[in-house]
């Protein structure tokens, strides 16, 4: 692994942090209790501003907020085309605004500045206007009945919906959820992860700037088991989706069952399965591997991270990708030279030595990495284990860091069986030049969504979300707008008919 030249954390580049406080019913408000919490650098641990903390009262007032804007307010009663225009406007604003964003994201997460400013903001520029364009192609269906009837059927607003949003993607994840709602004509309230506030608040000032009324748009900064829980089990809220680790989740489902029965959607965890067959191109497959653990420093839910490759080219492979180690570089993400940056917090930091760990204690090969680099800051080594057994805690649990598992297997039969072993079903990857096992594989593996000689591939128009304990609900695509949306039958009598 090579190290970067400017390991530390590179002052000179730190962003202006504007926005720190809550964002409620179209003002920046301190909590109502007064308190903040340190967002902090994880290049080196330092304290990078102190944000709001918000907790159950500061919820109650943006939801309060957001039940005016929906219930009294114009933006559920805009014409499609024109809540289109705003949120075409609002996409501009985040494009002409993609350094600020990338380069708060990086000073929270410890993203890579260029893949921020070259890939995720401008991902999010164009899911924004995808919706945007979305905004005025809501319809229902007309129904003829039985007798002298007819009906139609009404897609509306859900009304407020909650949004809890993960720290992995900050904007790019505040889009996912807000982009759809604005479209249908909901209004809401977001909470981001603690770890990764402040693009949140940045993007909420750039609504307000697009035209989005006051109280459809609120952020609330703060902890999960406050200011989350505040919003799962607010009985104001109409509808909550989560992404998240799969723990969480279920508390969020069970508040909301609790409270008023809201409708919740899910984005959960993974542990996804990259299968490479025999007659693959090892080079090719030994670069979508890499990609598949170590982007975004393995922090990514769909991460391939238990890699099943077939025996006959088991060897060469495990030399493919451990070579690739040695020009890997980790270290500063404000500096374009390097591949990978810290992890989020120490408290992911921690969680991804434990693991390697277990994975020395279990009998795993260690291959390359395994320990901590750098002298301040969260950086681990990209880490490859081989000759990993599927009852390894490294091979079951999804560790949310650059970890690689490599298992061997033989057929086709026992590989499908390998890879639906496990409580989650987000994503998988097949590695093949052959479509007839593709085909097969695709087919088996019970995913929500399977990549085929590639991996990490989306796209605006690409419905995503989970099997199993990955959750329910999709994101992104058509398909998510349903999850905002209440559909209501109308039937009226035919004028003149005998029936009446």
């Amino acid at each position: 692994m090579a190290a970067a030249e400017s390991f530390g954390c590179t002052k000179a580049k730190t962003p202006e942090i504007k926005f720190t406080k809550l964002f409620i019913n179209g003002l920046f408000v301190d909590s109502v209790s007064g308190k903040t919490f340190e967002t902090r650098d994880p290049r080196s641990g330092e304290v990078v501003a102190a944000v709001a903390e918000g907790d159950g009262e500061d919820v109650d007032l943006a939801v309060k907020a957001a039940r005016e804007a929906f219930d009294h307010g114009k933006w559920p009663r805009m014409s499609g085309l024109e809540r289109g225009r705003i949120i075409m406007k609002l996409a501009d604003l985040v494009e002409e605004h993609v350094e600020e964003l990338a380069m708060l994201d990086s000073l929270d997460a410890g993203k890579l500045l260029h893949t921020g400013r070259d890939v995720d903001i401008p991902l999010t520029v164009n899911l924004i206007r995808y919706f945007a364009g979305a905004a005025d192609k809501i319809h229902g269906e007309t129904l003829k009945l039985s007798g002298e009837f007819q009906g139609y059927t009404l897609k509306e607003p859900a009304g407020v919906v909650g949004h809890i949003t993960p720290w992995n993607f900050p904007t790019f994840m505040f889009f996912f959820k807000v982009a759809p709602t604005l479209a249908v004509g909901c209004t809401m309230v977001v909470k981001p992860a603690e770890q990764t506030p402040l693009s949140a608040l940045y993007c909420a000032h750039l609504a307000k700037e697009a035209g989005v009324p006051d109280g459809v748009i609120n952020v609330v900064t703060g902890f999960g088991p406050t200011a989350g829980a505040a919003v799962a089990s607010h009985m104001d809220v109409d509808a909550v989706s989560f992404t998240g680790s799969t723990e969480v989740g279920k508390k969020v489902m069970e508040a909301a069952a609790r409270s008023n029965l809201k409708t919740v959607s899910l984005e959960l965890g993974g542990k996804s399965p990259l299968i490479i067959f025999n007659d693959a191109d090892l080079d090719m497959a030994a670069q979508l591997a890499w990609q598949a653990v170590f982007f975004n420093q393995g922090e990514v839910c769909v991460a391939g991270s238990r890699i099943y490759v077939q025996e006959n080219i088991y060897p060469e492979f495990i030399k493919k990708v451990a070579e690739k180690a040695k020009s890997w570089v980790v270290g500063d993400p404000f500096d374009p030279q390097v591949h990978q940056g810290p992890q989020v917090d120490k408290e992911q930091f921690e969680k991804v030595l434990r693991y390697i760990e277990h994975g020395k204690n279990e009998g795993a090969t260690l291959i390359t990495g395994g320990k901590p680099t750098g002298d301040k800051g969260y950086f681990i080594e990209p880490t490859i284990f081989a000759d990993v057994k599927d009852d390894m805690s490294i091979a079951k649990d999804e560790i949310f860091g650059p970890v690689m598992s490599l298992m061997k297997f033989e057929t086709i039969e026992e590989v499908i069986e390998k890879a639906n072993n496990t409580k989650y079903g987000l994503a998988a990857g097949v590695v093949t030049k052959d479509i007839d096992i593709a085909n097969r594989v695709a087919r088996s593996i019970r995913a929500g969504i399977i990549w085929m000689n590639c991996y990490l591939i989306t796209d605006a128009d690409c419905p995503f979300g989970g099997y199993k304990m990955s959750g329910f609900g999709k994101d992104s695509g058509l398909h998510s707008l349903e999850k905002y949306l209440r559909v209501k039958s109308v039937i009226t009598p035919i004028y003149g008919s005998p029936w009446l």
